[in-house]
């Protein structure tokens, strides 16, 4: 059953490249003072590249779950890290604030009013990484204190 998957992945991937290498000369092939024909050309390539990262992340979210639904305890770790993540954003919404967002001339940028939901979320964007920074950093530091202890 695995060789019959590789050569069937090994064909589906040489096809892939293929079309790949054919859309990608047509470009050079077009001409380039005919602005219509050379956006259809690029148009192509852009088209069948957003469909191949479409396939690309359905196929990596079907794996991802059924390896989770296969695992019970993966799925309880998986929960459990999604729910701390979560625990995070709410605290890193509530730390940001909705204060106007002037330009260098003090004047109130479009949609940077104050109270805007942009400005919220923005700045939980912000706090939200700093805070995973530091708590990455200090997993990180009592990881290397472990080693040095162990050693």
């Amino acid at each position: 059953m695995k060789s019959n998957l590789s050569k069937f992945l090994s064909i589906f991937i040489a096809l892939i490249a293929v079309i790949g290498a054919f859309l990608f000369i047509r470009i050079f092939i077009t001409d380039g003072d005919d602005t219509e024909a050379l956006s259809g050309a690029v148009g192509s390539i852009v088209t069948f590249s957003t469909v191949l990262l479409y396939f690309a992340i359905g196929a990596t979210l079907i794996l991802s779950l059924l390896g989770l639904f296969r695992n019970p305890d993966n799925l309880k770790k998986t929960f459990l890290g999604v729910a701390i993540l979560g625990i995070v954003l709410v605290f890193a919404y509530f730390l940001a604030d909705s204060n106007v967002v002037m330009d260098s001339a003090g004047k109130i940028l479009e949609g940077g009013e104050e109270g805007a939901s942009s400005n919220q979320w923005v700045g939980t964007g912000i706090y939200y990484s700093v805070l995973l920074l530091l708590v990455a950093g200090a997993f990180f530091v009592l990881d290397l204190v472990k080693g040095l202890i162990k050693s």
